[in-house]
């Protein structure tokens, strides 16, 4: 039977790995599809070839389905997150000036402690830092206003947008600071001699939501079985990526030509979470750097969309109530369980929950059964709890 085609674009990062996984390894052939992979330059243009219908589904950072349901975005189509395919990921880097003005302070770098890094950071940084993030709207951005928030920097960072590809590059012409990025870009950096790690974004947030899988409203209502197909193939990838036997492969199939164009070293070392942390090659080791699968990571859940949707509100000058109540109506709690169940996905019994309050994995009720789920406290023990439950 001849395969589907599906057309999905990407930004070349280790956590695009769940669609190119289902595709290389056969997850979209079982499911009747043949994804026509589309390598993007950046986040606007994944969004903005999503709501003109020139791709089906995007790759795309949690907070931007947020942003564009709270109308902070161009006029496009409705854009429902129905799945996350990554949590965690993430590094903050310093420029080598920076890293040198820390290490004469005696900071180690050891990652364990975001405070300790933070008010390092605040002693050795000019009077307003300058970072760089891939997107106004973007987990990096929240990681790191909440983190220099509660470590003393009264003065809210100077927000440098560059796409991950060339955040390196940014650095290199004194244009940042520092930044927060998705791997291999970060090591990148580090292998260029320009910046060296400060902290793994697990170390602010436990399970960051990283990159979800975001379609149109209009084309999940018309085509339910092909939304349910693609969803099931990514799905499966995830969880053959949380197979430590695998990670070796994926570094391989990502680091392709025809994929991210590197070294399979430096995608290696995002996936497996051993990360070189100067360029004279400290290395530190980072369990769960990144996570596709395991402890539900993939549920989309409506409490996060609150979460996202009440810090940028806040900034953008919105009431925060209803800017909660919009952005949960686009994390599709629905479709996950409709077209994931039958897979054997584990369903916790609510779509919302208290975040930030789980300091290590805990086994709790599903819809069937017992399912674990991850930790996701803050380094700061913030917890939110969304005014409402769906």
């Amino acid at each position: 039977m001849p395969l589907t085609p599906l057309r999905l674009g990407y930004v070349p990062l280790i956590d695009a790995a769940p669609l190119i996984v289902a595709q290389e390894m056969g997850f979209a052939a079982e499911e009747g599809l043949e994804f026509q992979l589309l390598r993007l330059g950046a986040w606007a243009q994944a969004r903005d070839m999503l709501g003109a219908g020139l791709i089906e589904a995007a790759h795309m950072l949690v907070p931007m389905p947020v942003a564009q349901a709270l109308g902070l975005g161009p006029a496009l189509p409705d854009l429902d997150l129905v799945m996350f395919l990554s949590q965690g990921g993430q590094a903050v880097a310093v420029s080598a000036v920076l890293a040198e003005r820390l290490r004469d302070q005696g900071h180690d770098f050891d990652f364990r402690d975001a405070r300790k890094a933070g008010r390092a950071l605040h002693r050795a940084a000019p009077d307003r830092l300058r970072v760089g993030v891939p997107f106004h709207f973007s987990t990096q951005l929240e990681l790191v206003r909440h983190w220099l928030g509660a470590c003393g920097f009264s003065q809210a960072p100077e927000v440098v947008t560059v796409p991950p590809p060339l955040m390196a590059q940014s650095m290199a012409a004194g244009e940042v600071d520092a930044f927060c990025v998705g791997e291999p870009w970060a090591s990148g950096a580090v292998d260029r001699g320009l910046a060296s790690l400060l902290l793994p974004g697990t170390a602010i947030w436990a399970s960051p939501p990283e990159k979800g899988l975001v379609l149109r409203r209009d084309y999940t209502a018309a085509q339910p079985q092909m939304t349910g197909a693609l969803m099931r193939a990514v799905w499966r990838a995830g969880r053959w990526l949380d197979e430590t036997e695998n990670r070796d492969t994926a570094a391989e199939i990502l680091s392709r030509r025809e994929y991210l164009d590197l070294p399979p070293e430096l995608a290696e070392r995002g996936l497996t979470g051993r990360l070189q942390v100067t360029p004279s090659g400290e290395i530190r080791h980072v369990p769960d750097f990144i996570v596709f699968h395991a402890g539900a990571a993939n549920f989309p859940w409506k409490s996060l969309a609150a979460l996202f949707a009440q810090r940028i509100a806040q900034r953008h000058g919105l009431a925060p109530v209803p800017a909660m109540q919009k952005a949960m109506k686009h994390f599709r709690t629905d479709l996950y369980r409709e077209h994931l169940r039958e897979a054997g996905a584990a369903l916790p019994g609510a779509s919302a929950r208290l975040e930030g309050a789980l300091a290590q994995d805990c086994e709790v009720a599903a819809e069937k059964g017992q399912m674990i789920l991850r930790a996701d406290a803050f380094f700061d023990g913030t917890i939110f709890d969304p005014p409402f439950s769906s």
